[in-house]
């Protein structure tokens, strides 16, 4: 969703996925047959892609999870950080101090945090109902380098209505669960992780069924009083009504402000580099894919102070994010036309033109899922 350098300045981008965990992940496979990994991402996928939640978990042994952790671990990771990115651009000066990852498994939401946060101490705990994820989670983390990771409590935990978490966490991230539990259980969740949290950043696959998951949670932690940080620039309703997917560039050229668009969904993408198992299951020669994703950052308390304060060059403030780009920029010659969900006029799609100098560049740099306009720019930014 967001390069390096869509990244505001004084916000350090973090890493993309690390060294020690390509290598952990290299090491997994050492050992196991191809085609027995091949056979259990087939089947996991067809878990992932499927409609039918289960209260059992879904790495039932080391060759599964080992054969999850080399597919699956860069997708989410990628997914997660680039959520985390977006999240950290409203919020430059938050940290967290303790980090509760549910439904966490081998720990890739985890290995994203302690990227996006690398300095300072954090209490970090991974539950999950699947001993084997928990197990080789805490195997790939001693080898990290990274003091969260290391010293991570790797906790098994069912995940549904039971879920009680510590009152004083600072971040909990829920990342491609919600889609495994039955509606109660996905309710129960959201509302833990609203009761118990600073920050909550749910992720879930960028599915009409997924970003339906993350509107109906987006509701309830506005509910339960928290602020949307991330994607969306407001806690408004959401402009974007669930329906069966359009063409990828589709849409009118002008709309009604504040007009709600149907037979959409909000979605981002994060790239991610193609393993040799990747390429053995999906076939192709390409060396990344794209991680489709929806996902709703939210926070109270006194992490949401800084939301909606102006800021400016070192201040440490937040920023106001005026819009998000919800789709591809579409470049023309001479202009750029931008899709944007914003703070008061809903979904609106801007013009900007080469005539507009520095705006105009920023725009054709603009990528799907970036804040517009960009830092600096916006008393330029009265676009078409």
């Amino acid at each position: 969703m967001h390069s390096p350098e869509s990244i505001r300045p004084g916000v350090a981008a973090p890493p993309a996925v690390p060294e020690a965990l390509r290598a952990g992940l290299a090491r997994l496979l050492d050992g196991l047959p191809p085609r027995q990994a091949a056979q259990a991402v087939e089947r996991l996928i067809a878990n992932y892609r499927g409609r039918t939640p289960t209260d059992a978990p879904v790495l039932r042994d080391r060759s599964d999870v080992a054969a999850y952790a080399a597919y699956r671990m860069p997708a989410t990771f990628e997914a997660v950080r680039a959520a985390l990115a977006a999240f950290r651009e409203r919020l430059p000066d938050w940290t967290p101090g303790s980090h509760v990852d549910v439904g966490g498994g081998t720990g890739a939401a985890t290995w994203a945090v302690a990227g996006a946060w690398p300095e300072g101490e954090r209490r970090t705990t991974v539950l999950d109902w699947a001993e084997p994820a928990l197990a080789l989670g805490r195997e790939l983390a001693a080898d990290s380098g990274q003091p969260a990771l290391r010293g991570a409590e790797w906790r098994r935990q069912a995940i549904g209505g039971g879920l009680a978490l510590p009152d004083d966490t600072d971040l909990v991230t829920v990342s491609y669960v919600l889609k495994e539990l039955p509606e109660d259980g996905r309710r129960a969740v959201v509302d833990e992780a609203a009761r118990a949290a600073q920050a909550v950043l749910l992720i879930e696959p960028g599915t009409p069924d997924g970003y339906r998951r993350i509107a109906e949670a987006r509701d309830r932690l506005i509910a339960a009083g928290l602020r949307v940080v991330a994607p969306c620039p407001h806690s408004a309703a959401c402009p974007i009504e669930p329906g069966a997917p359009g063409p990828p560039e589709a849409g009118p050229p002008g709309r009604s402000p504040g007009e709600k668009r149907s037979g959409d969904w909000c979605h981002f993408a994060a790239r991610v580099g193609r393993s040799s198992l990747h390429r053995q299951v999906k076939g192709g020669s390409l060396p990344y894919e794209d991680e489709k994703f929806s996902y709703v950052a939210a926070v109270r308390g006194a992490a949401a102070l800084g939301i909606g304060v102006p800021s400016t060059a070192g201040t440490g403030a937040g920023t106001e994010a005026a819009a998000r780009v919800v789709r591809h920029p579409q470049l023309r010659k001479g202009q750029v036309l931008l899709d944007l969900c914003t703070p008061g006029d809903g979904l609106r799609r801007t013009t900007v033109t080469k005539r507009q100098g520095p705006l105009y560049r920023a725009a054709r740099d603009a990528q799907w899922g970036d804040a517009w306009p960009p830092r600096g720019e916006a008393g330029q930014a009265g676009c078409t």
